[in-house]
């Protein structure tokens, strides 16, 4: 797999002709299908959540969600097979829980998908020509029961269950209804068609058996229980102001309740296929969906209705209309509405609507903004943005600003914010759009349509054309890097404009076929340019000639792009595979994998490169080019990838495809090799604005301020003749209230009469009740006293009965234990018999294993001398070989040093280039803070400019509102002001307690600015204190580098010495060896030459020299006699030391001994550690205490390594003795005395193991 990664961020699109095609997760998030990903929309944060396709889709065909909001169905045809997949919502990613891919029975496409109310079952209904109906339990992937729907190849449309019954199904399709029950493994149909059939677009269920049915002549009917009890007509109407009405015809009895959440939809691209009978005049039902109140449905181009049931009749009237609003950006504003209403769905809550329509939009609409219209028709509103409704042919990017460009072949151009994922600028033309570039600076855009060329303004709301070229039918056009010159493509020419003169400078021709695509290099020097005739020319600029070409007639190709070297161009084809061409020659062919790339891209760092394909998946791989196929595929657009391309720091990737979406995804590599580059400038804030758009706006707002001022005027007036009625009405109003509380008053004394009679009644009852349940309890104490003493009586014959069992029990118990001991006696003597037996036998078997233990010890012996005498040999090969290595070891180091020196210098150089960088740094550091507080302020402006165009759109709507709310507020007048009559009561104090607040407001701004002064001066206290710190660090650094040198050469110095001392018995060896070192690490710069010394200090000198020989003579002498008393102490140490090391010998020998019989035994009788030590004493009386305590047994060869070491320390430390004392003038080591070498130390005691 590659490094490079691709992660998708947003996507611009939707797929509405996908059935079922928008529905809520929950409150905030709704689901959609985008390109080849389900996507999963938070509607207040704005975030986005991706559920990708499966490997190698060619789209997605229907959704389904299941009515606990847990799982998501997923049809889609993979590789021309179809395939359901069954996502988990609940999980963070959603993940697959189900795939239902081997099926037993034909088909082509499942069509429309529904889940059982709970979650259980899935309904799946396929194309046509087996149009077979599945029922599904789809967590085991078994088929309860399947059915043919249709025998005619007519369409179906939409399946599904009933909301509270799993077992019954509804189908409807173009001349079907039916209603299905599923029992004992098959289903059913339980109703007859009636009457003509029809084309059933859609359904929803609104009761247990009720259903309302949508056709393509604007019919709606409502069956319970298959049989059609309700029916209405939406008729469209030309009325005299020239604009369309609906009107309701029609209505019978009508039965709604209670529905369930959304409907699915039929396939729309079906739908207008059978439906092409129909009148022109009749509205097609494409949508119902049912909510609490009622049910909605689409009712013809750009409406909704909504109906709502009557309280006391059952039957629907038609309460509310809802349109989509006129797009005034749009070519044809009138037209720009009338588009079908595929799918609808209500909010958990049924606060909002959301409509998907057959131009790729969404629209939303709050429901209790419906209720508030009185008459008036409600509108909605786009859900996110404006989106494209047809395939995307161009796209482009700047550098200065975060956008993206494209147009479609929906005669649209659209400009989109890649960092805050909106739609800036949006305008539709009369001609399609088929190419477009943007200019560097983000303020001008070059867009190629079907009769012109356009160079256009992009200005704050608007994008204006101030030139125009004759170049027809533009497919390809692109500015250069530098934004000087722009290139246009018309059939197989390529015109060269410049953007200061807007004049023509050259027309490059060559190609035989039409050019498909064009690329600028870094410098703008070259364009290279590839067509359908299979050419690929490289055209230098300042002669208009091409450079190099590249001809293979055999390949169309699609796209091209050159390295960031200009040195390899990269194409790619219809013969599948990725090229690399270099001086007129192909270098390289990468396989495709049997697949066509659409399109190609490279990093500007030259590190990644992204390839789009005909099935709508993007690869991302690595440069240089993989040979095999090391590359991550991403599921992305639902058909063929036209146009990508990078921005310019290479953090995002843009894509668009046939399928209208456009995806940004975020890129990097996970090697990390400097992909990501650092803006050194942020991007620009500037927009175009013209100065009669200016003047315009400021005029607007003069006159709106002084509309403004009028209403206040009237507002005043009213409100002042309000007062007057509104205190004459109060006055009228306090009489009557005062007039009610008299009767109320004496009501509530009648009352108060009535309730003290009725207490003393109450209480009468009370007494004679009390007297009648002392009575009766007299009476039951005397009855229940007679039964208690028969029951007594009972209960001592009772007792006597027991005892006597008592007694014969015991008896029976007494003769049962007599006969057990019995028993037991004879059963312990026969098995005390056996016991005997088996401990003789015991003790021979030991017998034989005491034998046995002796034999093996003996062979054991031998076998140990053996192997001794073979460690011997192979121990005296080894040390040879080791003294020819520690020969060829010197001279190595010899050339390490050297090797070194030099390294060291490398070193240094090496830390001067660091520190250099480190200072650099250092003012970028400083560069990118001074950026950021700029880009702040920046972002501070840009909100003051948002918060403004805001107030002045407000302010316009409260314009419109304030004339309908003028009559409300005279309402509210009189309540105002008494108000504020008791508020002005309490203004006094309140004043007051402000002037305090106000300074003790102005005394913290005072501490404040002082604040902000220190911390400023803390500020570059700081900026010194770092500046400090990094020269110490420097230093730091290098006086470390000086001690690791140093270490370096006192360690190479003690290893030379320690080789010295090897030669401390042979004194010219020792004197060569130490004449060497100091040749060696005595340099003669150290070395300091004293020559002319004075005569007085030459003779002072030889006076000192002749005091200092008389002493030493003398110490000579002394050292002479207590070298005599030391030889004597050194030869018995070593005497004794030998003797030492013998006696250990033995005692290992005798320890090894003892262990080894331990353990045998121990394995023979399968004893554990707890012998014994009578068992062991047979075999090694002496050895009893070691055997009885187990001991943990030590590696041997550990053990003698220790011992050696040992010993090495002592030598080494009386050999320090002999050098200090052989250092003292006069002292010699005895003749013929000469202490053994380390080495032979060592072979002895080995030896001797």
């Amino acid at each position: 797999m590659s490094t490079v990664v691709a992660q998708s961020l947003h996507v611009f699109g939707l797929r509405s002709h996908v059935a079922n095609n928008v529905f809520f997760f929950d409150e905030q998030i709704i689901i959609f299908p985008s390109g080849n990903h389900c996507v999963k929309y938070n509607v207040d944060q704005k975030w986005q959540k991706f559920i990708p396709g499966s490997d190698k889709s060619q789209g997605m065909l229907a959704l389904s969600i299941s009515p606990n909001r847990r799982y998501l169905a997923i049809s889609e045809t993979v590789q021309e097979k179809p395939v359901i997949t069954i996502y988990e919502l609940s999980s963070i990613p959603s993940r697959k829980r189900k795939v239902l891919s081997n099926f037993e029975f034909p088909v082509h496409k499942f069509i429309s998908m529904a889940f059982s109310p709970d979650s259980k079952y899935l309904l799946t209904q396929t194309s046509p020509p087996e149009s077979n109906l599945v029922y599904w339990l789809w967590e085991k992937q078994r088929i309860m029961a399947m059915v043919r729907t249709d025998a005619q190849n007519n369409p179906v449309y939409q399946v599904s269950f009933n909301p509270q019954d799993n077992t019954q199904v509804c189908v409807t399709g173009h001349g079907m209804f039916k209603l299905l029950r599923f029992a004992e493994g098959t289903l059913k149909q339980t109703n007859f068609q009636r009457g003509e059939p029809q084309n059933y677009l859609a359904h929803t269920w609104v009761a247990d058996d009720k259903i309302v049915v949508g056709t393509d002549t604007g019919r709606l009917l409502l069956f319970e229980s298959g049989d059609q009890r309700w029916e209405t007509s939406i008729m469209v109407k030309e009325p005299t102001n020239g604009s369309k009405s609906l009107e309701v015809i029609q209505e019978s009895e009508s039965l709604i309740e209670f529905p369930p959440v959304s409907s699915p939809v039929p396939s729309f691209e079906q739908a207008v296929r059978t439906s092409s009978h129909s009148s022109l005049g009749m509205p097609q039902v494409f949508a119902i969906a049912a909510y609490s109140k009622g049910f909605v449905c689409s009712a013809g181009p750009g409406r909704v209705l909504l109906f709502e049931k009557l309280e006391d009749k059952d039957f629907y009237r038609e309460s509310r209309e809802i349109r989509i609003p006129m797009d005034p950006q749009s070519n044809d504003p009138s037209q720009s509405d009338k588009q079908d209403v595929l799918c609808m769905c209500f909010s958990p809550s049924e606060e909002t609507l959301i409509a998907s329509t057959s131009k790729n939009q969404l629209y939303s609409i709050t429901m209790s903004l419906t209720e508030i219209s009185k008459g008036e028709p409600a509108h909605f509103e786009y859900l996110m943005y404006p989106l494209h409704s047809a395939p995307i042919t161009g796209l482009a990017t700047c550098i200065r600003k975060p956008l993206i460009a494209t147009c479609s072949l929906d005669r649209s151009v659209r400009l989109w914010n890649y960092e805050s994922n909106t739609l800036d600028l949006f305008k539709e033309y009369p001609e399609e759009a088929y190419t477009i570039s943007l200019h560097p600076s983000g303020h001008f855009i070059v867009v190629g349509f079907a009769d012109k060329l356009r160079l256009m303004n992009l200005l704050v709301d608007d994008i204006r054309s101030f030139k125009e070229y004759s170049v027809r039918g533009c497919r390809e056009c692109s500015f250069s890097n530098g934004g000087h010159l722009f290139a246009a493509v018309s059939g197989n020419v390529i015109h060269i404009f410049t953007t200061t003169s807007l004049e023509n400078i050259s027309n490059l021709k060559g190609h035989t076929g039409k050019i498909r695509s064009i690329v600028w290099n870094a410098d703008d020097s070259k364009l290279i340019s590839c067509g359908t005739d299979g050419a690929v020319y490289e055209w230098n600029l300042s002669t208009g000639k091409r450079e190099t070409e590249c001809v293979l007639k055999s390949c169309s190709y699609n796209c091209v792009t050159i390295s960031p070297d200009a040195k390899i161009i990269f194409a790619v084809g219809s013969d599948q595979t990725i090229k690399e061409i270099a001086d007129s020659s192909i270098l390289r062919e990468m396989s495709a994998f049997d697949i066509t790339y659409t399109t190609i891209a490279i990093s500007h760092s030259g590190r990644m490169m992204f390839v789009g394909t005909s099935m709508g998946t993007i690869r991302a791989m690595k440069y240089p080019l993989p040979l095999q196929k090391e590359f991550n595929e991403y599921q992305a657009h639902a058909g063929p990838v036209t146009k990508m391309l990078l921005t310019f720091d290479d953090q995002f990737l843009m894509t668009a495809a046939e399928d209208g979406c456009l995806f940004t995804w975020r890129v990097f590599d996970k090697d990390g090799r400097g992909i990501k580059r650092e803006r050194e400038v942020g991007f620009a804030e500037e927009v175009l604005v013209t100065k009669t758009d200016m003047e315009e706006k400021a005029q607007i707002m003069l006159e709106l301020k002084t509309r403004v001022e009028e209403l206040k005027m009237e507002n005043e007036y009213q409100l002042r003749l309000k007062d007057l009625n509104y205190s004459e009405k109060i006055k009228e109003l306090t009489d009557k209230f005062i007039q009610e509380m008299e009767s109320l008053k004496t009501k509530n004394q009648v009352l108060r009469t009535e309730k003290e009679k009725q207490d003393i009644s109450h209480r009468e009852h009370m007494e004679d009740l009390l007297e009648k349940q002392n009575r009766e309890l007299q009476d039951l104490e005397s009855c229940n006293n007679q039964k208690l003493l028969l029951e007594y009586e009972k209960y001592q014959e009772l007792q006597l009965k027991s005892q006597r069992m008592q007694e014969e029990y015991e008896k029976q118990l007494r003769d049962n234990d007599e006969t057990k001991s019995q028993a037991l006696e004879e059963l312990t003597e026969f098995y005390e018999a056996k016991l005997q037996e088996k401990t003789t036998l015991l003790e021979e078997a030991q017998e034989d294993v005491r034998q046995q233990l002796r034999e093996f010890e003996e062979t054991k012996k031998q076998i140990e001398e053996d192997e001794d005498r073979e460690i011997q040999d192979i121990k005296t090969k080894y040390e040879k070989k080791l003294r020819e290595e520690k020969e060829s070891n010197l001279r190595l180091k010899g050339e390490t040093g050297i090797m070194r020196k030099k390294f060291s210098s490398l070193q240094k150089e090496i830390e001067e280039r660091t520190n250099d960088i480190d200072t650099l740094k250092g003012e970028q550091v400083k560069l990118q803070g001074i950026i950021k507080s700029l880009e702040k302020d920046i972002q501070g402006l840009k909100r003051e400019i948002q918060e403004r165009d805001e107030t002045i759109q407000d302010k316009e709507k409260r314009i419109y509102d304030l004339k309908k709310k003028n009559q409300e507020l005279e309402k509210f007048k009189f309540v105002l002001d008494y108000k504020i009559k008791e508020l002005k009561k309490q203004i006094e104090p309140r004043e007051n307690e402000i002037k305090v607040m106000k300074e003790q407001i102005q005394e913290m701004e005072t501490e404040l600015e002082r604040f902000h002064k220190q911390n400023t001066q803390l500020e570059l206290n700081i900026t010194e204190l770092w500046q400090k710190l990094r020269a110490t660090d420097q230093e730091m650094r290098r006086e470390r580098q000086k001690e690791r040198d140093l270490e370096a050469l006192v360690r190479r110095f003690k290893t030379d010495l320690h080789n010295c001392v090897a030669y401390i018995q042979e004194p010219r060896l020792l004197k060569e060896k130490v004449r060497g070192l100091f040749v060696k690490y005595v340099q003669r710069a150290d070395m300091v030459e004293i020559t002319g010394l004075n005569t007085d200090l030459q003779q002072e000198y030889a006076r000192q020299r002749e005091h200092l020989e008389r002493n030493l003579a003398t110490l000579k002498k002394k050292v002479v006699k207590e070298g005599e008393l030391h030889r004597t102490d050194y030869v018995r140490i070593m005497q004794e030391n030998v003797s030492l090391i013998k006696e250990i010998n033995e005692l290992r020998r005798e320890l090894k001994f003892t262990r080894s019989q331990v353990y045998d035994l121990e394995a023979a009788l399968k004893l554990s550690k707890k012998i014994r030590p009578q068992e062991v004493t047979d075999s090694a009386p002496s050895r009893d205490k070691l055997s009885i305590t187990p001991t943990m047994r030590l590696n041997e060869q550990e053990e003698t390594g220790r011992i050696i070491e040992m010993q090495r320390l002592e030598i080494q430390r009386l050999r320090d003795q002999i050098q200090e004392q052989e250092q003292v003038p006069g002292f010699h080591t005895l003749a013929g005395t000469r202490l053994p070498s380390l080495s032979s130390e060592v072979d002895f005691e080995v030896q001797s193991k």
